[in-house]
């Protein structure tokens, strides 16, 4: 059971696709430098068997690109776009924001609901971490759960 009015994850979504697509272009970029470091292949594609070959890299990427620290006002319009209201300034650390093996995470949790939106530049195929997602449209995930 959800308390307040139903977020729209599509808005949320829209706003930082238009908004903040040069920050998941960065996001992209930065995926790429830690994949031209990948030492195999599946299916053409770099890949990696090492989870913290894509973690630690991409993390560090990500913040000498400045990306790490607009990752929080990102969450702020993708949550308002949704409907939602933080109760608290997000930062650029957990539980907000959480670079995985697959890409960040941007959570937000609004009473008993969570918008999540994932920047997946990475997918596991074949037990590896391949480089995936080659545009931010193609990147963004965003959803709601109760």
């Amino acid at each position: 059971m959800s308390d307040g009015p139903p977020l729209d994850p599509d808005a949320a979504r829209e706003r930082l696709l238009t908004a903040h697509g040069d920050l998941l272009a960065t996001t992209l970029d930065c995926a790429d430098a830690v994949a031209a470091g990948f030492e195999t292949t599946v299916d053409g594609r770099p890949a990696t068997r090492d989870s913290t070959a894509v973690r630690g890299p991409l993390r560090a990427a990500l913040g000498r690109a400045g990306a790490l620290d607009r990752f929080p006002d990102a969450l702020v319009e993708a949550v308002a776009a949704a409907g939602g209201e933080l109760s608290a300034p997000p930062v650029a650390a957990p539980p907000y924001v959480v670079v995985t093996s697959t890409g960040p995470v941007l959570r937000a949790t609004l009473g008993p609901r969570r918008l999540v939106a994932r920047i997946e530049a990475f997918a596991v195929v074949d037990g590896a971490f391949v480089r995936t997602a080659r545009t931010p449209a193609a990147a963004l995930a965003v959803t709601v759960a109760d």
